[in-house]
């Protein structure tokens, strides 16, 4: 499927002429000449225009029938970042309350164009927007712990307690006291092997972990809000950085069991079916037959399916371990190519823990 939407595809051909980095993940190049797809950075020849297609997605290049590159490795983990916007990331982390304008983003080098972009590409924002919402998350999650209105919003620099109603009201649709009683969701984003993926946390726990190109993700936003009464808004914490932490290790083989908390609140059916996910062993699968007879409804198989398929958090509860009776692969919301990978992803690891034991009881027995 090729690109139709922004940016164009004569600006995604400059992109890549120039190997621009601001571009690095938003698409890839299937190239018709060689049958290979690639980033928009890739240091190979640059093909003609007539040549080239684009896709959003890795999966839409491979479906297309394209293979990944062996020169810039498009299926790899990439930071989601690039590299000259690092220095202005690490300023908004460490001052969320400072206002970058346009003026002072050109001081410290930076092209506002160039950072809005990105911006717009990455959260779906402007990088203006991104900061306001990033401050309100801010002094809305001091506001959770009983701090005081007015001094909240003079800390996190409203200029006056009005504006800071306002911008609460705005954002959700109540007053600032009535406010404190919400929980705040907290959005980031973590590269993966398999595209962006979408975290959300509270200040306890995981409540959401999606595939960023996944459609259910704007309704499972709206599932958090009704059901934790959240506020969601940009920001990072410290159960983000760990989960971002494990998924990186659970990609690399490294770990097998993920132990940060989560939050899967929902229908005690839901609650059941997520909660009898967790108990597939790494490397296996289960079908959805047998998962709804080990909650005791065995004729629950739909709504079992269904309520898979409402999983709200990827890969740590894992869905992508239910296949068909047949073994055949259905049902997952990210993408059957990507329930494809992180099986032969457990099953590659699980093998070869087997067969390292092995070698290792033979060196015993020696």
């Amino acid at each position: 499927m090729q690109l139709s939407t922004h940016p164009s595809p004569n600006e995604m051909y400059r992109a890549l002429v120039d190997r621009d980095e601001a571009y690095e993940g938003i698409f890839f190049v299937g190239v018709r000449t060689t049958g290979i797809f690639c980033r928009p950075t890739c240091a190979g020849r640059k093909p003609l225009r007539q040549n080239v297609e684009f896709f959003r997605t890795t999966s839409e290049a491979l479906f297309a029938g394209y293979r990944p590159c062996l020169r810039c490795h498009p299926m790899q983990l990439k930071d989601d970042a690039p590299d000259w916007l690092e220095p202005l990331l690490d300023a908004l982390e460490e001052d969320h309350v400072r206002r970058w304008r346009d003026n002072d983003l050109r001081a410290a080098g930076f092209e506002p164009k160039r950072v809005q972009r990105w911006f717009k590409s990455k959260h779906g924002m402007t990088f203006h927007a991104y900061q306001r919402a990033r401050r309100l998350g801010a002094a809305l999650g001091q506001l959770s712990l009983g701090d005081d209105i007015a001094q909240t919003a003079f800390r996190h620099d409203y200029e006056s307690l009005s504006g800071f109603n306002e911008a609460v009201g705005r954002l959700v649709g109540d007053s600032p006291g009535r406010a404190r009683s919400r929980t705040v969701v907290r959005i980031t984003r973590v590269p993966t092997p398999l595209g962006p993926m979408v975290i959300g946390v509270t200040d306890k726990a995981v409540c959401l972990l999606e595939f960023a190109d996944r459609r259910m993700l704007e309704t499972q936003l709206a599932r958090i809000r009704k059901t934790l009464s959240a506020i969601i808004a940009p920001g990072e914490t410290e159960i983000a950085r760990a989960t971002a932490d494990e998924i990186a290790r659970y990609f690399q083989g490294d770990l097998k069991t993920f132990t940060v908390p989560i939050d899967t609140t929902g229908s005690p059916f839901q609650e059941a079916v997520w909660g009898e996910l967790r108990t597939i062993p790494y490397g296996t699968t289960r079908s959805y037959g047998e998962q709804a007879r080990r909650i005791g409804r065995p004729s629950a198989v739909r709504a079992v399916a269904r309520a898979n398929g409402d999983n709200r958090i990827g890969i740590i509860v894992p869905c992508h371990r239910v296949v068909g009776a047949d073994g055949t692969l259905t049902g997952y919301g990210g993408g059957l190519w990507r329930k494809q990978y992180l099986l032969d992803l457990e099953r590659k690891h699980t093998n070869s823990h087997c067969s390292n034991t092995s070698t290792l009881r033979l060196d015993l027995r020696m």
